[in-house]
């Protein structure tokens, strides 16, 4: 079965840089593309355009355009995103559970 495994291309990129942090900044609802750069300090707008789109292809976010002047548009988590909201919320208290432990693995394989 591993074997099988192996060979599967991952369904999402959850484990890329920025998309868990999309799903955190969507979690309370829709924002704009503008709004989503201030909480992800130090994403150029290129990579955000091109995670939120691999993002809708894997049905994770809706994009919603509104017409206007200026246009607007919104992105949101659909309920398929919105699955992993539990998952995100596990690692992050992992995370800060065991912080020290892996701060110190690290020290000592890398020792400065």
């Amino acid at each position: 079965m591993f074997r099988a495994c192996s060979q599967v291309t991952p369904l999402i990129q959850v484990g890329d840089k920025w998309t868990a942090k999309i799903i955190r900044c969507l979690e309370a609802g829709p924002r704009r593309f503008s709004e989503l750069r201030v909480p992800l300090r130090g994403i150029t707008p290129k990579v955000l355009t091109e995670t939120l789109r691999a993002m809708e292809r894997d049905g994770l976010v809706t994009r919603t355009a509104y017409a206007g002047i200026p246009p607007r548009v919104e992105y949101e988590l659909s309920p398929l995103g919105r699955t992993l909201l539990k998952p995100l919320a596990a690692s992050c208290a992992w995370a800060e559970a065991h912080m020290a432990e892996v701060l110190r693995a690290r020290e000592v394989h890398e020792p400065l």
